[in-house]
């Protein structure tokens, strides 16, 4: 309806849509669009460690889960350059939003689809609360047989990857005209005063969506992931178990519809609207607004305007002109495509800046992805707390640099040359603070017959007690060693702590008699992990962490902005679709497989199911630190190579700041008389 509203010949609404919608409130609507897309995207990689868990992934599956919207994103970049100035791009926006809300709907499915959650009992479900631990002498109701094992798998797990591809991949597909054409459109209505301080709030926004998407992860995975198909009664399980997991799928129904309501408005903005100028009163704003609805009722057809064009060039602050692109047809366009990408990427401004950039976006796929993971890990911490760490403290931080970057760069009025400058400086300097990180943390703790290798206990204790391979209940020894099992530690009694609430079941205090516990095999054990005795160093690491991440964040609106600067007028829409296919090929898709291979390299027991490896019962946890976080700085250090090359090559060119070149002109491609009007007006507005 909406649609057939607008395609309706009524200039009146096209007018009305004008008035009602100026681009200060495309730039709110659009930040909260992009706040609703990151939200599933920050809640995906802050459930990813539950989901794994849930459904025995390995890091690199997960990590290929995480980063397979952006397949269907690249396969439609190039169309979406084509159709970027064709089409009505806010129209485009709203539906691309409402096919990924659909598709947020349906990576939610798996949970509807599989049964409920198993998890290992270590064969004490055998015994009563005060009898002794149950020895099974034949562990044949411990193993599956092969058809029945290929019958489970077949019905539950495999169902579960592809199911999340599609949504992820029908996820991406929707989501490929959000930024380009929602960027592209800002800054062409946008002043150029304004523009840089709109991409910065609006980049600050969308920090805030996986900022939700992490605080809603730690609220959400403190319900048990079963609390709709069991009664509360019948979850024995609490939040700090090892085999805990939370709701995972509960989030994705909220944001899903959080998505849908969002790309609504997007169905009322005009396709084109007046250019912001400078130093113009709310007169004269209306003066404008009235002259471009009047000129649209004379020419019957707002896709033209020329008396708005008119308007605009009184301003002496023309639109980009139009792309070449615009004249060629389809086919012509795939066929010129290649040279354009080449003419674009002979800028070398351009292609160092994007190179920075795919240097940290990989940076912050990885990060993104896995650092839940590696705070649980790494410091024994639950997943709803890793989640609201990263959600309350590092994003906002980051959120802060955005903003910082881009008021810095509109106070100053910034030239590419002194934006650079800063580019450098800011990495060079997050690489000094990303190097102590990888010295805060401790070493795996000791677990009987898995870490160190050097230490096994006897097997005589627990040999009678023919205990399944693939029990994993972690206990916690008197003597400081854990055991994967009540079972691999040889303890024959339980006890229970009496509850005095009517209708709760006693709980589980620890295990006594426990064979190879202590010198003489009479030492006791307590439910749950040991943990990594790391508890001391979680202050200083997440101080440093946000500091790096606060000092990295303010080269994001310099160097989008130099991006915006360096390319010709009627290329910035295709350089834009360049820079996004180029951050997905090299850094989106790439970053959270080759995070999650260098995490699976550091496994040292790995959860079986059919004879196969499914997730990651413990780690190295040395080796994972220095991977996961050696991969931050090699990717810091590459940013700033980058930016190094792009200072050196605009100080081998004509100088920016002398009487010639004004600061606002850029290399190659600013002409005198536009650069000396922009000077004129920072000055002035300064």
């Amino acid at each position: 309806i909406l649609i057939m509203l607008f395609e309706a010949d009524s200039t009146g609404l096209k007018s009305m849509a004008i008035m009602l919608f100026p681009l200060q409130f495309f730039v709110f609507c659009h930040g909260l669009l992009q706040l609703a897309q990151l939200l599933v995207s920050g809640y995906l990689k802050g459930s990813i460690s539950t989901i794994e868990k849930r459904y025995g992934f390995s890091s690199q599956k997960s990590g290929l889960v995480a980063c397979f919207n952006e397949v269907g994103n690249t396969a439609l970049i190039v169309f979406v350059s084509y159709f970027g100035s064709r089409v009505h791009r806010p129209r485009w926006i709203g539906l691309g939003a409402l096919v990924a809300s659909l598709a947020v709907f349906l990576m939610a499915l798996p949970h509807f689809l599989s049964g409920p959650y198993q998890y290992s009992h270590s064969i004490s479900n055998n015994m009563d609360k005060d009898s002794a631990l149950y020895h099974a002498t034949d562990k044949s109701h411990l193993k599956m047989s092969p058809q029945n094992c290929t019958q489970q798998e077949s019905s539950t797990n495999q169902e579960v990857l592809p199911i999340m591809l599609m949504g992820q991949l029908l996820l991406g597909i929707g989501g490929v005209p959000i930024q380009p054409f929602g960027i592209s459109y800002i800054d062409d209505y946008a002043s150029k005063r304004n523009s840089p301080l709109y991409l910065g709030i609006m980049f600050a926004v969308t920090v805030i969506g996986p900022a939700g998407g992490f605080m809603l992860g730690s609220l959400l995975l403190r319900f048990y992931v079963d609390f709709d198909k069991l009664a509360p009664h019948e979850i024995e399980l609490d939040t700090g178990d090892p085999r805990w997991v939370g709701a995972w799928w509960l989030g994705f129904l909220l944001a899903g519809g959080l998505l849908f309501l969002t790309s609504l408005p997007y169905l009322f903005f005009p396709r084109k609207m007046p250019k912001e100028s400078f130093r113009i009163t709310s007169v004269q704003i209306n003066a404008d607004v009235l002259t471009y609805c009047l000129s649209a009722k004379e020419t019957g057809d707002g896709a033209t305007e020329p008396q708005s064009e008119k308007m605009i060039q009184n301003r002496k602050d023309p639109v980009p002109s139009t792309s070449y692109a615009e004249d060629l047809s389809m086919v012509k366009f795939l066929k010129a495509f290649p040279k354009i990408v080449l003419r674009t990427l002979k800028n070398p401004i351009y292609l160092l800046v994007v190179l920075a950039q795919v240097n940290l976006s990989a940076m912050v796929a990885g990060l993104a992805t896995f650092m839940s993971k590696f705070i649980e890990q790494q410091f024994s911490k639950t997943a709803s707390v890793s989640n609201m760490i990263i959600g309350g403290v590092n994003i906002p931080v980051a959120m802060l640099g955005i903003m910082a970057g881009g008021g810095i760069m509109r106070r100053l009025c910034m030239s590419v040359k002194t934006s650079a400058l800063m580019c450098t400086a800011m990495v060079f300097t997050a690489v000094l603070f990303g190097i102590p990180l990888l010295f805060l943390g401790c070493s795996t703790q000791n677990i009987a017959g898995v870490y160190p290798s050097s230490y096994k206990p006897e097997p005589a204790c627990h040999l009678n007690c023919s205990c399944d391979d693939q029990a994993f209940n972690p206990v916690c020894g008197s003597d400081g060693v854990e055991f994967r099992s009540p079972c691999h530690a040889g303890c024959c009694m339980r006890n229970f702590k009496e509850v005095t609430c009517a209708g709760l079941s006693p709980i589980l205090q620890n295990y006594t008699n426990c064979k190879c516990i202590g010198a003489n095999g009479s030492g006791f054990a307590v439910p749950g992990s040991c943990g990594t005795g790391c508890a001391h160093l979680f202050l200083p690491f997440v101080v440093l962490c946000a500091l790096t991440g606060f000092v990295a964040s303010l080269v994001q609106t310099p160097s989008f902005m130099m991006i915006l600067r360096t390319v010709k007028p009627e290329d910035k829409s295709f350089a834009l679709g360049i820079q996004f296919m180029m951050f997905r090929v090299l850094a989106f898709m790439p970053g959270p497989v080759l995070y999650g291979s260098a995490i699976d390299t550091t496994c040292i027991l790995w959860a079986k199911k059919c004879n196969k490896n499914t997730s990651c019962r413990y780690y190295n946890l040395d080796h994972f630190r220095q991977r996961f976080l050696g991969l931050q700085v090699f990717f810091l250090f590459g940013a700033f190579v980058c930016f190094l090359l792009t200072l050196r090559k605009i100080k081998g060119s004509e100088p920016l700041d002398s009487e010639e070149n004004k600061p606002n002109r850029l290399p190659l491609i600013s002409k005198p008389s536009k650069s000396e009007e922009n000077e004129k007006m920072c000055k002035s507005e300064a």
